[in-house]
């Protein structure tokens, strides 16, 4: 192992850390929390995870940066961290895109079992596909770092530092005027401003193409080990997802569209929502027979539709969102054929909330008939009422 070159791009990482100096939240979270537990980084491609992790580099004394795909092939990570443990005194190893090494999870069991270390790893493909095969469960604390939240968007490109707001606030009406004003930045947000590298991108869009071909064509065939004609079929996958109305798009009639096996649209399906590319909402009830609704992870869809054909599902994938970032589950009605239904259900202690998504002349016929302690209509510049929220508002409970 050439460690003069390990050391080499770990003092280049640490330089870049310093140049950077806007923090997400998560740094601080990471940098406070104590303990030897492993801390595991996930999030899409673009979020930002090899950023935090420089920072935390050059903020942290002993620690190293690797990036993991500079490793040669059956390179012997437990060895190399060993090593730099032993001979240079480092105690914190900071390892990008783990995911890339065969076996990571048993060798970061290893590390953890046998090293006087502290281990923070990132990875763009959530590692649950194969911790519980080596019970990383109770050695591991896992966090998301996501595309940014719209609050965490107003604070790095606008500087506007709005403060979050629970969901009791929200439903009460207790709304600031700062959080209303900040409606004005939403069609930005949400045409590609939630990309963090659209900080330094006037057009982040041909970036983000560029790596969802990384994703399909390395990510997910590595974690799944798929055959080589099948990265194909992901391309179309999420084409057809893409270029598709929300309502319809689930497991079924993607094997249909697609000419592949449900259980295949199912697995993919799957592959996509670990590597943060869609998100499955799942009906209300326990009934496994009811097939997921899919969504994309904004802006994607955008990739597929011009955003004036794109909004409505544009704005179904940005609430998904940020009901996954703060952390409040979130499922869909499931009527019988050919009946309205509202877009989504929460629920928030005692109370059931229906929730539609859409424009500014939304009515209420998808809320006919059905029962509901909240029946809330979202929809952009909406004036706030009992029965009427501004979108961008679900922005600000994460």
């Amino acid at each position: 192992m050439n460690y003069s070159r390990l050391m080499e791009l770990n003092s280049l990482a640490i330089g870049e850390g310093k140049r950077l100096s806007g923090r997400r939240e998560l740094f601080s979270k990471i940098q406070s929390e104590a303990g030897k537990h492993l801390i595991g980084v996930i999030g899409p491609r673009g979020a930002g995870k090899t950023v935090l992790l420089r920072q935390l580099a050059a903020a942290t004394d002993e620690a190293f940066y690797l990036s993991t795909d500079t490793l040669d092939a059956g390179a012997d990570l437990f060895g190399i961290v060993r090593e730099l443990s032993e001979r240079y005194a480092y105690r914190t190893f900071l390892l990008d895109e783990a995911h890339f090494l065969p076996d990571i999870a048993g060798v970061l069991k290893q590390i953890h079992d046998f090293l006087p270390v502290r281990v923070v790893f990132t990875s763009s493909v959530a590692l649950a596909l194969q911790a519980s095969a080596h019970d990383l469960a109770r050695r591991v604390r896992v966090h998301t770092l996501d595309y940014f939240s719209f609050r965490e968007y107003l604070a790095f490109r606008h500087g506007e530092h709005i403060s979050p707001m629970s969901l009791e606030q929200l439903l009460s009406g207790e709304i600031a005027a700062g959080h209303l004003r900040a409606g004005q930045h939403f069609s930005a947000y949400l045409n590609g401003g939630l990309l963090p590298f659209a900080l330094d991108e006037p057009d982040p869009m041909p970036l983000l193409a560029g790596t969802l071909d990384k994703i399909i064509e390395r990510d997910i065939p590595t974690t799944l080990r798929l055959h080589l004609d099948e990265v194909p079929i992901l391309r179309r996958l999420l084409a057809f997802v893409g270029r598709s109305a929300v309502d319809g798009i689930n497991s079924s009639s993607l094997a249909s569209n697609l000419g592949i096996t449900k259980y295949k649209a199912e697995q993919y399906a799957a592959a996509f929502e670990t590597a943060f590319v869609l998100r499955r909402i799942f009906p209300v009830g326990t009934n496994v027979l009811r097939e997921p609704k899919i969504l994309l992870v904004p802006p994607i869809r955008l990739l597929h539709r011009p955003a004036d054909e794109a909004t409505g599902g544009l704005r179904e994938d940005f609430f998904a969102m940020a009901m996954r970032q703060a952390g409040i589950p979130v499922h869909y009605l499931k009527g019988r054929r050919g009946e309205k239904t509202p877009d989504f259900l929460i629920r928030h202690g005692d109370l059931q909330i229906a929730l539609e998504i859409g424009g500014r002349s939304k009515g209420r016929s998808q809320f006919k008939g059905m029962q509901a302690d909240r029946k809330i209509i979202l929809s952009p510049d909406a004036t706030p009422s009992p029965d009427r929220l501004p979108l961008h508002l679900a922005g600000f409970l994460a």
